[in-house]
């Protein structure tokens, strides 16, 4: 089970760089976005400073949706996913492999690159460290949930823009608790409530998620 588990890590991480148009695309979109708000509303510290961790976290859920869609896709198509059902691993399994794999490639290029974000958009230290933290912890989260919505959709031909409306409302009280604790920092002020809110999301999704990704697909396999 190890030798399959170990396997299909290792395939969608060299289609990720074998696809490397794709891999491109969403952090070049968040990078815009971060880069062009300085521009479109002036270079001013304190404004970029209150806008900022909103800022890099609406564009790292909009970014994450540029990517989500071909988390199945090519495991859907070629079928793959159905020798994945039929293998005699557990399905939980799989497709939890598959969702590391999506952060790891997905949002590590993110936080490796939020030193940059944050000399932008003029964030002082204590709001990089919040915001770093409510990054380690949101974006799994992201990939997590994300997951349930992409297996309900993969069966669909253009299922982006459905799976926009069904995760951006979803995604609303990650954004809320993340930018708190980064203005909570900024004002020099706890933010280990906001912190411990967005940990308990995460540790929900990681003890369910990959049981109801696992039942979407077998609804839309089916």
């Amino acid at each position: 089970m190890n030798a399959l588990l170990n396997g299909v890590f290792k395939r969608d991480l060299a289609l990720a760089y074998r696809q490397k148009s794709e891999l491109v695309q969403p952090l070049m979109f968040l990078l815009m976005v971060v880069t062009l708000f300085p521009l479109g509303i002036g270079p001013g510290p304190e404004t970029l400073q209150r806008i900022g961790p909103g800022v890099i976290w609406i564009a790292a859920i909009l970014s994450s949706l540029l990517g989500m869609e071909r988390l199945f896709r090519e495991d859907f198509l070629d079928g793959s996913l159905e020798q994945m059902m039929l293998s005699g691993i557990p399905l939980f399994l799989a497709v939890g492999v598959k969702v590391l794999c999506h952060w790891l490639v997905s949002f590590v290029p993110l936080l490796l690159m939020s030193p940059l974000l944050a000399m932008f958009l003029n964030l002082t230290f204590d709001m990089y460290v919040a915001l770093v933290a409510t990054l380690l912890l949101g974006t799994p989260l992201l990939s997590l949930v994300g997951a349930i919505a992409v297996g309900l959709t993969v069966g669909l031909q253009r299922g982006g823009l459905l799976l926009a409306l069904l995760l951006i409302p979803v995604f609303i009280p990650l954004l809320i608790f993340a930018t708190s604790a980064v203005d909570s920092a900024a004002l020099q002020l706890p933010y280990r409530a906001q912190l411990a809110i967005i940990g308990a999301m995460l540790m929900l999704a990681l003890a369910t998620a990959p049981f109801a990704i696992g039942y979407s697909l077998k609804v839309s396999q089916n």
